[in-house]
């Protein structure tokens, strides 16, 4: 992967909300048509997930059925990256990487605007999409 995907891969607690905003294709599950969106992607234990406060959602249904993607760096790098997404379903792996999150958007004057305070992990937990992306070789 080239060296300025890597960074703009590498968001920080310190990284604004237009840093983490990428869109991402994916397969509609119903469907079968491509379906782009707007998400933020999150960083944690080294990994790159994608999440959202609890609610259910289109996209990950659509990464569920067809876990084929592609993932658009669109703010200071612009590259589009095939990825495969893992619905992440281990309670110890849900726990660890929720925790990272809230603790990253729920610190004051967090960078990227969150109203405080973001909602309990055990809200998290019960509620919230949690895919692990690994990114296709070659791409990037």
């Amino acid at each position: 992967m080239k060296p300025e995907i890597e960074r703009a891969l590498a968001i920080t607690p310190a990284s604004s909300a237009r840093e983490r905003t990428v869109d991402i294709t994916t397969i509609g599950a119903r469907t079968g048509l491509p379906r782009r969106i707007e998400v933020w992607f999150y960083r944690a234990g080294g990994r790159v997930y994608l999440s959202t406060a609890p609610a259910k959602r289109s996209w990950y249904a659509n990464i569920v059925k067809n876990p084929a993607f592609t993932f658009h760096l669109k703010h200071g790098v612009h590259a589009d990256l095939a990825a495969i997404g893992t619905p992440v379903q281990d309670a110890g792996e849900r726990e660890a990487v929720f925790t990272e999150i809230i603790a990253d958007l729920d610190q004051p004057s967090n960078p990227a605007g969150i109203p405080q305070p973001v909602e309990p992990l055990a809200a998290w937990l019960a509620g919230s999409p949690l895919v692990r992306i690994d990114f296709v070789e070659g791409t990037g």
